[in-house]
């Protein structure tokens, strides 16, 4: 138990360049292989955590000013103001801020809800549900989504089309936000970028 105590005391109580790095790498492993996939299975979704990357959910002004510039697009696909205000993170997100998603049965999932999905992008998306239907072939649920600051939907198969979202393409759903946490994400990758160049 001798070499557990000095593994300790060189990991917390030294303040050597060494014993930082080594915290990082013990931090990093703990993060990784343990509590993130920890939650993953705790909240049903292999991404239990993910950092908004983009600008395409933020509001500018109050909500009266971003749903004057957005409301054709709304009203278009039969949603109305009231409906909107009802809808879970109805001022959107910003770039930068944490989302905890959960695992949901695309049964379950209502329009106006903020879903994760994959495209062919190397990155997951990060959208409000507009639209839910059934594909008239196969019976499965087929999902519309907006960027809640895109003035229209995104529609570049087969990169993304947001009208087109298919069951096997979803992460999960948002249900809690931590503003401005995932900048450490974003910059830590923006670095590495820097660095790999």
């Amino acid at each position: 138990m001798k070499w557990l105590k000095k593994a300790w005391d060189f990991l917390w109580n030294d303040d050597s360049v060494l014993s930082w790095f080594a915290s990082l790498l013990v931090a990093f492993i703990l993060i990784k292989f343990i509590i993130y996939p920890g939650l993953g299975l705790l909240f049903g979704t292999q991404f239990p955590i993910v950092a908004v990357v983009s600008e395409s959910m933020e509001h500018e002004g109050s909500f009266d000013e971003w749903w004057a510039v957005h409301e054709d697009f709304y009203l278009r696909n039969e949603i109305t103001k009231d409906q909107f205000m009802e809808f879970p993170f109805k001022n959107g997100f910003n770039k930068g801020d944490i989302m905890i998603l959960v695992g949901e049965h695309p049964e379950q999932i209502k329009r106006g809800e903020i879903l994760v999905f994959w495209s062919g992008k190397p990155y997951p998306i990060i959208h409000r549900t507009t639209k839910v239907k059934i594909n008239e072939n196969t019976g499965d649920r087929v999902f519309e989504t907006k960027g809640d600051n895109n003035r229209d939907q995104v529609r570049q198969p087969p990169v993304l089309d947001e009208t087109n979202i298919q069951t096997d393409q979803i992460v999960g759903k948002a249900v809690l936000r931590i503003p401005y946490l995932g900048y450490v994400k974003i910059w830590f990758v923006d670095l590495l970028n820097l660095l790999i160049r």
